[in-house]
């Protein structure tokens, strides 16, 4: 619960602790480091997840917009960093969002409370995407893959769920078997990895058009975890 939400603490005012937030997620920006904004800010974290219906309801609703939105920024911000390492197409596609939503809102195109409910929205999407996850039975990695044979129109109504679930289940299997660490920079390796790829992607009848992009979204994912499959 947002325990100390209701007012600035420390006896700070509304602009002096805005300003520090800013200044929080400055710094993480720069230094790429996880900082806890709600600590730097004098706040009590919640002892709920940050991505709660109940959490986010009591942040919206929080008085002072410009505060909760640079909060919520913060937060998604470093959920978006977390997610990078692992989830090439997520992480890409939610972030251009989370980019798009403040850049109107710096355009004065949306309000505070406007542009909280564009951040909200993607919060909610993370949450649906960790749900499907769970409910199709996929491990973190399989469902990066997913989401990198999924990330088209043609192959999703061409294929349908299932089928490109299965592809993303022995795709992650043939890539652990075949990848190396430092696979990347072995051209060799890269080569028979790419081969593996576009054979399973026609035997599970992907688009042809689309073949090639896929080819290289899935190298790019494994090349993002390739320390994690051959552990």
């Amino acid at each position: 619960r947002l325990t100390k939400f209701d007012s600035p603490s420390e006896g700070r005012s509304n602009e002096e602790l805005e300003t520090t937030i800013r200044q929080v997620i400055d710094q993480a920006l720069v230094s790429e480091q996880v900082i806890d904004v709600f600590d730097a800010a004098g706040i009590k974290k919640p002892d709920i997840s940050i991505l709660s219906d109940e959490f986010l309801a009591e942040l919206k609703d929080y008085e002072h917009k410009n505060i909760a939105l640079e909060v919520m920024k913060k937060l998604l911000n470093d959920e978006l960093k977390a997610r990078a390492k692992t989830n090439l197409v997520q992480s890409k596609t939610l972030l251009e969002m989370l980019e798009n939503a403040l850049k109107r809102y710096q355009n004065k195109i949306l309000t505070a409370a406007e542009v909280m409910d564009e951040l909200i929205g993607i919060s909610k999407d993370i949450v649906a995407a960790d749900s499907e996850a769970s409910e199709m039975g996929l491990s973190e990695y399989e469902y990066a893959f997913y989401t990198a044979v999924a990330n088209n129109d043609s192959a999703r109504e061409l294929m349908q769920q299932d089928k490109l679930r299965e592809l993303a289940v022995v795709l992650t299997q043939k890539i652990r078997e075949n990848a190396t660490i430092d696979w990347a920079i072995k051209e060799n390796v890269r080569a028979k990895l790419k081969v593996i790829v576009k054979r399973l992607l026609r035997q599970y009848g992907y688009p042809p058009d689309m073949q090639l992009l896929a080819t290289e979204t899935v190298l790019k994912q494994a090349e993002m975890i390739a320390s994690e499959l051959t552990r």
